[in-house]
């Protein structure tokens, strides 16, 4: 997924966000589908890891959908587009539930690429994103694109002109809405975005405020989850990760991920709720202080009910974060970069999501829940920190197409 994420992005601001949507379902269905026929292990592991190549462009679907979204209800109607990700969740791990002892793993796999398939067929229905276009200096097939939505929706097109960014910057704020642009456009980014793009001095300290938070967020959101199978199934008390291994039945561990997954959708709901009124910063600060105090009790051991409350609670907040996170990211970046950017602040995210279970179990082995908990409190603690600092809030902005046009400082 790391390297996905990073190509997918390049692939999807270089030719567009539907070529980057058809290689992320070419690779994941076929990949998918040959996983559930593998001979060994060996060829498993191989081809679960192409799937996860596929998965790894996740992050264009984001961005892309952003570009379809009115900025007056943009944050709640990316929340609803964030939710299918749990619902994808909670539905995978109730199949395996069903599935995995009756049928075997191999149907499970099979069955788990039909999404993907299905995603593939449609590549012909969906359109591409007429801002992407725009900003490519492709007017007449944005405008296209537009007027079909239009007339799908049984609406009219605001009166108005696909013009360029140049022009556009000369608009007066009081101009009438006929003279007002639909959506601007340049040619002067089209060549492929880079790394010293989104380093450049407009954009550096948000890149290296939007890799620290993503980094952070995945560390801690795993490590909740990694708390939750150590500290709260079937077990009071922290033993270590083998003991928990061999007392764990299969079809105890589905439970638990579907149980703990649904921790997710009380979050999802209040940000939701709270997104488009208060803005991405305050909102991210809100999820990442109730989630460190949440956590807070862990430092000692709790009993059983005490302890599965306070992680289900964490793992809500912590989520709704990263969720937030997630699309503040592609808000902040202009068209010409969107998804490249996205795309490796993502990939730094799965370094996070790599390094956690390698530190939080090696540090609550044994019985030593404190300092597992300490350390993803700081992370956590930090990552509000880092929120503060952000030069932007996107609430209720457009978004940008160029770097030169960024963002308005808050």
């Amino acid at each position: 997924m790391l390297v996905g994420a990073y190509s997918w992005g390049v692939v999807s601001d270089t030719y567009g966000r539907k070529k980057g949507f058809l290689g992320s379902a070419l690779v994941t269905s076929i990949a998918g589908l040959l996983s559930s026929f593998a001979p060994n292990y060996i060829s498993l592991l191989i081809l679960r890891g192409v799937v996860g190549v596929g998965i790894g462009c996740g992050h264009v679907f984001t961005s892309w959908f952003l570009e379809f979204v009115p900025v007056a209800n943009r944050g709640a109607w990316m929340i609803v587009f964030s939710t299918f990700w749990t619902v994808g969740t909670i539905v995978e791990a109730s199949l395996a539930w069903w599935i995995v002892p009756t049928y075997g793993w191999r149907w499970l796999l099979g069955v788990s690429a039909i999404p993907s398939l299905v995603a593939l067929m449609s590549y012909g229905l969906v359109p591409e994103s007429p801002r992407y276009l725009c900003a490519q200096g492709k007017l007449s097939e944005a405008r296209r694109i537009l007027e079909k939505g239009a007339t799908l929706n049984q609406k009219e097109l605001p009166v108005g002109l696909l013009v360029s960014d140049h022009i556009t910057t000369l608009t007066n704020d009081n101009e009438s809405l006929e003279n007002a642009p639909l959506l601007s456009s340049t040619k002067s980014e089209t060549r492929s975005p880079s790394l010293f793009m989104l380093l450049s001095p407009k954009l550096i300290k948000t890149t290296l405020l939007l890799w620290f938070l993503y980094f952070a967020n995945t560390f801690s959101y795993y490590g909740i989850i990694l708390l939750t199978s150590q500290l709260s199934i079937g077990q009071s008390e922290c033993d270590s990760p083998t003991l928990h291994s061999e007392t764990i039945n299969d079809s105890s561990l589905y439970v638990n991920v579907f149980i703990t997954s649904l921790a997710e959708l009380p979050g999802l709901g209040l940000a939701f709720f709270i997104l488009d009124r208060v803005g991405r910063k305050i909102s991210m600060e809100i999820m990442l202080v109730a989630g460190f105090f949440l956590l807070l009790p862990l430092v000692v051991h709790q009993n059983e009910v005490m302890t599965t409350g306070f992680l289900f609670g964490a793992r809500m907040f912590i989520s709704a974060s990263f969720i937030i996170v997630c699309i503040y990211a592609p808000e902040v970046y202009p068209t010409s970069l969107r998804t490249t950017g996205v795309g490796i602040a993502t990939a730094i995210g799965r370094i996070g999501g790599m390094v956690c279970p390698l530190i939080a179990v090696g540090m609550g082995s044994g019985c030593h829940q404190t300092l597992p908990v300490i350390l993803f409190e700081v992370t956590i603690l930090l990552s509000a920190l880092s929120v503060v600092i952000l030069p932007f809030e996107t609430k209720g902005k457009e978004l940008a197409d160029t770097v030169d046009s960024p963002v308005q400082v808050k």
